[in-house]
């Protein structure tokens, strides 16, 4: 049974405790209060299931981009119409749909408790570090929806890679990668991109050689290979996300076989 079946089950509750959990059982207009001990347990008892961390992954990106989005105090209409496509991309059913409107809903509120949700969802990934970086990588994206990335976004955003377990240089390698996909205009995964962003793409320097580049692009793309991430806990709604993420990994190392002449 997938992640969506345990939830249309009513089993997520012995799936997911903690501050995840909670945030999740308010969108279901659920409460956790018995057997919430079981239902902790069973969350860090180390790594999860597959389904367990699908589902922490649906939980924390829509509940934490609600976080994102009201980080400079109020949620632009650019922000709504971000996550809504993010909704669309994934082609969520409407009870998705709705289950993710409702996260990111209770991810703006008060008492969202942001930094337990980050810890949690650090424990159920258990350091797979491409699942991570690409929920990373959505919410920067998410804070880019209204064109410009505010001071109270980035100190959000460096505070959410910090409980992650990633650099400040982390950081701004994917910042750098989401502003130079919107100043390029088409999608990244759909376009050439100039030869700076092709580097940033492949986390290399100008100076690396053709066998750095080579061995970076092929890390990256093993990576990225959308079954493994799956395997690793990447909700199947989302594989289109990791497709488009493996394209402009492949755009950006043609990009610079071309420039160098590379064969």
């Amino acid at each position: 049974m997938s992640w969506w079946g345990k939830v249309l089950g009513g089993a997520f509750g012995y799936m997911l405790g903690g501050p995840l959990g909670a945030v999740l059982g308010a969108s279901l207009g659920h409460s956790f209060d018995r057997k919430r001990g079981e239902a902790d347990a069973l969350f860090y008892e180390g790594p999860g299931s597959q389904e367990r961390t699908q589902l922490a992954f649906f939980t924390a990106t829509f509940a934490v981009m609600g976080r994102v989005a009201k980080a400079d105090g109020r949620v632009s209409p650019h922000e709504i119409e971000f996550a809504k496509a993010v909704m669309s991309h994934m082609q969520l059913d409407e009870r998705q749909r709705r289950l993710a409107i409702e996260l990111f809903t209770q991810g703006k509120q008060p008492g969202f408790d942001l930094a337990g949700a980050l810890e949690q969802f650090r424990r159920e990934c258990h350091r797979r570090h491409t699942l991570l970086q690409m929920f990373l990588e959505l919410q920067v994206q998410a804070a880019y929806a209204d064109g410009a990335l505010d001071a109270a976004e980035k100190r959000l955003l460096l505070e959410i890679f910090a409980a992650l377990g990633f650099s400040r240089h982390e950081f701004e390698h994917i910042e750098a990668m989401v502003r130079g996909a919107r100043a390029g205009g088409a999608p990244a995964a759909e376009r050439e991109p100039p030869l700076g962003e092709a580097y940033q793409v492949l986390d290399v320097p100008r100076t690396a050689s053709d066998d750095e580049v080579k061995r970076a692009y092929r890390r990256l793309m093993n990576q990225h290979h959308p079954d493994k991430l799956v395997a690793k806990g990447l909700p199947e709604e989302m594989i289109r996300l990791a497709n488009e993420k493996s394209q402009q990994i492949r755009h950006a190392y043609e990009r610079i076989k071309t420039a160098r002449g590379m064969r």
